[in-house]
């Protein structure tokens, strides 16, 4: 399923380990309503991303200075199949 990946940060400022707590809002692409909140942090997501997609170094490591720098970084139209989504708790009907 294609989705979109919205953060935004759960608590101001990061932790000791350089980790940022983050709340990840889960959106299908195609513009159906079916939005999810996930709860998690900038090294879990970034694990996931790397670990279960085909997105290129370049777009990873950009999206992981938009999740420093800002409030919040954006990934747009990224595939995740029915097996991710379902363990992180996005169910598919």
């Amino acid at each position: 399923m294609r989705v979109n990946l919205i953060t935004q940060t759960s608590v101001r400022g990061q932790s000791n380990t350089g980790t940022i707590p983050l709340s990840l809002t889960i959106r299908p692409a195609c513009g159906l309503p079916g939005d999810y909140e996930f709860p998690t942090d900038s090294s879990a997501l970034l694990q996931l991303l790397r670990q279960q997609t085909d997105l290129p170094a370049p777009v990873l490591e950009r999206f992981e200075r938009d999740l420093h720098a800002s409030m919040g970084a954006r990934l747009l139209g990224v595939e995740l199949n029915d097996k991710v989504l379902t363990k992180i708790g996005y169910f598919i009907d």
